[in-house]
């Protein structure tokens, strides 16, 4: 409930039953382990930000490189797929830098697992991608080649509704 104090539940449940493509979406943000929550309630009508709050990197999204260039560059050894991609697919938005440290002032995530965040184009031009996570109570942004793909790094999304 401290993700969400305030936010009562019937104006939530209202504007999911309005919206099936926020509905689909959530479910397929909870079938990959993305345990999501509402975590802001937006000033422009209402609208509600749901976001992964699963400890750990969400599992059924871990694997995989930043996006489609950087899955095609890959010669051998291909990952399933791409966080940018697979985000899209499911209709959610990679959390941005700026909104992954403000999910860390909710709680505890990634103290184990990383997560890949939008990347600039100035850093993914020169084949970059950056990903955080939360170690020694600290959150830390780093820098991959977008190509790189690791057991224990996903990615986080979030869903305005």
């Amino acid at each position: 409930m401290h993700r969400h104090q305030g936010i009562a539940w019937a104006d939530v449940q209202a504007r999911l039953e309005s919206s099936p493509a926020a509905l689909k979406a959530l479910q397929a943000m909870e079938a990959t382990g993305g345990e999501p929550d509402v975590i802001a309630q937006g000033p422009e009508a209402g609208r509600f930000t749901f976001c992964d709050c699963s400890a750990e990197s969400p599992a059924g999204r871990r694997s995989v490189c930043y996006d489609r260039e950087a899955l095609d560059s890959r010669k051998e050894h291909k990952p399933q797929g791409s966080a940018v991609e697979m985000a899209a697919t499911m209709g959610i938005d990679l959390l941005t830098e700026e909104q992954y440290r403000a999910l860390q002032k909710l709680g505890e995530f990634d103290t184990k697992t990383s997560s890949w965040v939008k990347t600039p184009p100035d850093v993914r031009s020169l084949g970059g991608a950056l990903f955080c996570d939360r170690r020694y109570d600290q959150v830390f942004v780093y820098h991959n080649g977008a190509q790189s793909y690791y057991a224990a790094r996903g990615f986080r999304g979030s869903l305005r509704v």
